[in-house]
């Protein structure tokens, strides 16, 4: 057997980034993950880097901001995916300069994971800091690193446990508020699914400069679908409450900033339906479970109906 692809992963400890080690471990990829010191003294995460080392990833120190410890970590891999959330997004210029350096990674897959954000029509203040993710594609283009960007849609573990509701940490069971009229589709994919397939296509030529957009049938879905797959599943009709586009962008105005972020994304995808109105050209991208037509996603239906 050809010996394993290496893959370093920055972000490694983040919400996707752990999925996205432990695919790459179970994979048989050699994996590494650049850790900050600090990181390795916390008590949460001190812990998830031990469940990594037991699947076999090598932990390496350093930090986004130390130019020397990335071109080092770079250098003992074939393959860099990064996962760094908020405001380390923009700070992905370090990478790329990195990378650049280095000379020897055969691609690169940025902090992406969401929408695809070159088919996006978010207002603010999501569309500020979606353009943050569009100026690094640029700047990876620009730079002219071999890349992959992974547009993944909704998280399911995000959206589904409460279906959809976000005063809750719990599914209802008696009431449902609906985003705008609950007709866009939209698109939910189960995190351990993401991550398998984002480890596939890191060395597949067919997603070489590509975006690798999620869209299985099975996890393509309104609102509305939603909310009538989850009412099949506890047996009962839920009362429906439709909060209107011109209420909901009120919401946006008036949340903190954090909070209005996530509405902001959210009125993108459920009232716009930035994430389906669009057809994926084979000019800039692919679509995951046409790529890999033997892998099974689970679908929205499956997902439900474990946590009914």
């Amino acid at each position: 057997m050809a010996e394993k692809s290496k893959i370093l992963i920055i972000g490694g400890t983040g919400y996707i980034g752990k999925f996205i080690v432990e695919a790459s471990a179970k994979a048989g990829h050699p994996t590494f993950i650049l850790v900050r010191e600090t990181t390795t003294k916390h008590p949460e995460k001190s812990k998830l880097l031990d469940n990594f080392t037991s699947l076999g990833a090598k932990l390496l120190i350093g930090d986004i901001h130390d130019h020397a410890s990335l071109v080092n970590a770079i250098k003992q891999v074939d393959f860099v995916i990064s996962t760094v959330g908020g405001q380390l997004v923009g700070e992905q210029v370090k990478l790329i300069a990195a990378i650049k350096e280095a000379g020897n990674v055969k691609r690169f897959l940025p902090s992406e994971f969401g929408a695809d954000v070159d088919h996006v029509n978010a207002i603010e203040p999501g569309k500020s800091v979606l353009q943050g993710k569009v100026a690094i594609r640029r700047a990876i283009e620009a730079a002219e690193i071999p890349h992959t960007f992974v547009s993944c849609n909704g998280f399911a573990g995000y959206f589904l446990p409460t279906v959809g509701q976000m005063d809750t940490y719990t599914a209802p069971r008696e009431k449902l508020t609906i985003i705008g009229d609950g007709t866009p589709k939209a698109v939910f994919v189960k995190e351990e699914d993401i991550a398998s397939v984002t480890i596939k296509a890191v060395e597949d030529p067919r997603t070489l400069n590509k975006t690798l957009i999620f869209r299985p049938p099975g996890n393509t879905v309104s609102f509305n679908e939603i909310a009538s797959i989850w009412e099949s599943k506890i047996g009962k009709t839920l009362e429906k409450t439709y909060v209107s586009e011109e209420q909901f962008v009120k919401n946006i105005q008036e949340a903190p900033f954090g909070l209005s972020i996530v509405l902001s994304i959210m009125h993108s995808v459920l009232i716009n339906g930035d994430t389906t109105n669009f057809e994926i050209e084979p000019s800039f991208g692919v679509e995951a479970s046409e790529l890999y037509p033997g892998y099974k996603f689970t679908t929205v239906d499956e997902y439900l109906a474990a946590i009914a």
